[in-house]
């Protein structure tokens, strides 16, 4: 089988690999050199580099931020610990909203039908008020509806409706918000 050359190669720009290098830069000696509590300066560094971020937001200095200008946080939305954004498309998180630690947004994959494999990138949404707990993968082009919750270690790759609770592998529904926990619902 003979592989494109043409196509194999990198399908990013110029202008967001150089955006990116210097953001990679900037993220090791001012964003994750940054003290614990040091919100207000990491708000600053994402909102120079293009990300929308809102009031009262905070982002913990571990967090890894792929492309800050694909990034939205709406107001008092926190990015825990170690989480890794992979905003090659865009990602929304919505006001009231957590990401906690650990946890992987990915708005990138490759098509696996075409033999080159090229580049596939959906966004993602996160609705106001939603949970995603410690250690989620969250895929491609998935929405997260108000006030949604992703449980811990789950591998997200379908929407998940408003007010539900989701876990597992793949994650599937386990109650809506504010029932019994305990209560399996499918």
């Amino acid at each position: 089988m003979k592989i494109d050359l043409a196509k194999s190669k990198s399908e990013h720009s110029l202008a967001s690999k150089a955006g990116r290098a210097v953001w990679g830069v900037v993220w090791l000696i001012l964003f994750r050199a940054s003290g614990r509590c040091a919100h207000g300066w990491r708000r600053v560094l994402l909102r120079i580099f293009g990300a929308k971020i809102g009031k009262g937001v905070r982002i913990y200095s571990s967090c890894r931020i792929w492309a800050p200008w694909n990034l939205c946080m709406g107001d008092h939305s926190r990015i825990g610990e170690y989480v890794d954004c992979y905003c090659v498309d865009k990602i929304h998180i919505g006001a009231h909203s957590t990401v906690s630690q650990y946890s992987y947004l990915c708005t990138a994959t490759h098509d696996i039908s075409d033999s080159s494999m090229g580049l596939a990138t959906k966004p993602i949404e996160i609705g106001k008020g939603a949970w995603i707990c410690a250690d989620v993968f969250v895929g491609p082009g998935v929405k997260v509806g108000e006030g949604g919750v992703a449980g811990a270690r789950s591998v997200v790759v379908k929407d998940v409706e408003p007010w539900t609770v989701v876990a597992g592998n793949p994650a599937k529904m386990v109650s809506r918000r504010g029932e019994d926990s305990t209560e399996s619902t499918g």
